[in-house]
């Protein structure tokens, strides 16, 4: 995939991550997964633990993670894998269709309610289209029905479940 800096809407910016970024994003994401705790949730559990630092700071240094900032600040972020994780292979099953999964995005908590994950979204949607790139998937746990209705709101289809987590899937061509 070709990586540049991309506007989004409202003055917000999408670019690749880069390293010396890794422990603020790694904050977000920790601040989401403890909030989604609070609620009852256990999105991600394992990533609150510090379980997926590495992970997340491989994913950065492999070009896989991007941030989208408004005014420098980190508002959200997100990772696109090409080939399928470990994660991805245990839910999904050994799958090799050119399709891209979706991981980890997260948006600031005070970001969330307006609008920024529909536009994130819909700029996936054209981006992935633009590398001519068919299919986008993720997961997220199932009892998480505001975020799986998110998800079909924004156009996925529910193909699935697996070890309680919701498949949902985009056909990114047909848009």
């Amino acid at each position: 995939m070709k990586h540049n800096e991309f506007p989004l809407a409202n003055s917000y910016q999408v670019s690749l991550a880069k390293n010396e970024e890794a422990d603020e994003i790694i904050c977000l994401l920790k601040d989401v997964a403890n909030w989604l705790k609070e609620k009852g949730i256990d999105q991600w559990g394992f990533l609150a633990s510090g379980g997926e630092d590495d992970e997340i700071k491989q994913a950065i240094n492999n070009q896989k993670t991007f941030t989208i900032k408004k005014n420098s600040k980190i508002t959200a972020t997100f990772t696109l894998y090409q080939q399928q994780s470990d994660w991805d292979q245990h839910t999904w099953g050994k799958l090799n269709d050119q399709a891209i999964y979706l991981h980890r995005l997260a948006l600031q908590r005070a970001e969330i309610g307006f609008g920024l994950g529909k536009e994130v979204i819909h700029w996936l949607e054209t981006y992935l289209r633009n590398e001519e790139i068919k299919t986008l998937r993720l997961d997220c746990v199932e009892n998480n029905i505001q975020l799986n209705l998110f998800y079909l709101d924004n156009g996925f289809k529910k193909v699935g479940v697996s070890d309680g987590h919701s498949l949902f899937q985009k056909n990114i061509s047909s848009i």
